[in-house]
């Protein structure tokens, strides 16, 4: 029998954050993983898709480089070498992330953990058992029950981020983040893409005004766009794939590869978990508080177990909570301000509430609303490009509800308005904070 202060199962973003935190604080912890470190985010997920996006956006700034007064002629790309590329991206960050948890005394154990009771949990043929356990098993990839899905080659995230050849046309059965990001990667390359999209918009949670111009963008960069359209069949074909399709669209569409991307759900099977009674919500999710406890004393659950947003900084933020929680630290998780990205080009960033949800709620709001052109590097920075800033606020007292970006780089300047939410500033209070000039995140300043 092994003893730890903190057992860890899983070590994706939650899992290895709390194991860093936990063992710099002096705790004795032991950190569980079965694949690689760094979970689906850093293997197979948000890391590797933005290394290949990023390899698309150089090549079309390349190929519209004339825009800026540039001659790139001949211009093209090496589908196997932005393959190795991003494998040694990873590689690099996954060395990194082990050599933070050796640096902070962590002990990590390679292989299948099961967890016996909440005390005590096995790997191979050690037992090991702990004070505090946290849980951080992440999510899966859903295959949905398609009539004929077990008789079609397709792919998920994981075989795209390791196509080495181009396929001349691709369906995306999906138009959430996973699916548009991979849209954006292969119609940059030139793939003839169509996306499938059961809601009535892209990019459902995101605002529903910015979703429809990014889709009117792709629109005219040549990717089809169906609706409100539900996948009835799947059948193999001489070329490819026929995906036979109900709703207001054409009765099929045929492409050479799938891509099915309809979402994720949490890891729940295959850990033990089942040998604890932990209260789940009608998702499946696990309930926990803002402490990141679940119902079981000792036992806390982070990331996408959570079922909060499934995003790597969320369940970051959540994993520092319940260390925090198990030090004895006030620290408590708030949901306000989780910013959520698509590193489409242009990406479009979001934090805090959208309209869509203000209205349901029957906030009292108004919106004020802005071109990305009346910041001056924006325009520098993207020509003939058009983008959106629109920020939501309290309809009585100004306070900043939510903000909404589309155009590069979103990404980059979203955690601008993350924190006048986090901080619960008014209109008048985030405008006193001074923006340097020239810069994109000056918008959020000519919107106020």
């Amino acid at each position: 029998m092994k003893t730890c202060q903190l057992a860890i199962i899983g070590g994706g973003p939650a899992g290895y954050t709390a194991a860093e935190a936990a063992g710099k604080a002096g705790l004795d912890v032991v950190l569980f993983e079965k694949q690689s470190l760094g979970g689906v985010c850093l293997n197979e997920g948000c890391i590797p898709t933005k290394t290949l996006l990023y390899s698309a956006k150089v090549y079309d700034s390349a190929r519209h480089a004339g825009k800026y007064a540039i001659a790139a002629e001949g211009v093209s790309f090496d589908l196997p070498k932005i393959i190795a590329r991003k494998q040694k991206v990873v590689r690099k960050l996954v060395l990194g992330v082990k050599a933070k948890l050796a640096a902070a005394g962590v002990t990590v154990v390679a292989g299948a953990a099961e967890v016996l009771d909440r005390h005590h949990v096995r790997c191979g043929d050690d037992v090991y058992e702990c004070a505090n356990l946290l849980l951080c098993t992440g999510s899966e990839t859903v295959v949905p029950p398609i009539p004929g899905v077990a008789d079609v080659p397709y792919w998920t995230h994981r075989e795209a981020l390791e196509c080495k050849e181009l396929p001349a046309s691709l369906v995306v059965v999906g138009g959430g983040v996973i699916g548009m990001e991979f849209a954006s990667f292969f119609n940059s390359l030139g793939t003839k893409v169509t996306v499938v999209e059961m809601a009535g918009e892209i990019l459902g949670g995101m605002d529903g005004e910015l979703a429809a111009l990014l889709r009117a963008e792709y629109t005219k960069r040549g990717i089809a766009f169906h609706l409100q359209a539900k996948v009835a069949r799947l059948e193999q074909t001489g070329g490819g794939i026929r995906v036979h399709l109900e709703g207001d669209c054409p009765p099929c569409v045929e492409a050479e590869r799938l891509l099915l991307s309809v979402g994720r759900r949490p890891a729940l099977q295959g850990a033990g978990l089942e040998n604890l009674p932990l209260e789940r919500d009608a998702r499946g999710y696990l309930v926990v508080d803002g402490h990141m406890r679940t119902s079981l004393p000792g036992v806390y659950a982070c990331g996408d177990l959570t079922g909060f947003s499934l995003l790597a900084h969320t369940a970051v933020r959540e994993a520092e909570v319940a260390v925090h929680d198990i030090l004895g630290r006030d620290d408590r998780m708030d949901y306000r301000a989780i910013p959520a990205v698509v590193y489409t080009n242009p990406e479009v960033a979001g934090v805090g509430a959208t309209e869509e949800q203000l209205q349901r709620q029957g906030t009292d709001y108004r919106v004020v609303k802005l071109p990305m052109a009346y910041s001056g590097r924006f325009v520098a920075e993207n020509e003939g490009v058009n983008g959106v800033c629109k920020v939501l606020l309290g309809g009585a007292d100004g306070k900043v509800l939510g903000a909404h970006v589309l155009g590069n780089p979103a990404s980059e300047i979203i955690t601008l308005a993350a924190m006048a939410i986090e901080l619960g500033l008014t209109a008048e209070e985030w405008k006193r904070v001074v923006f340097p000039h020239p810069t994109a995140g000056e918008i959020f300043r000519e919107a106020l």
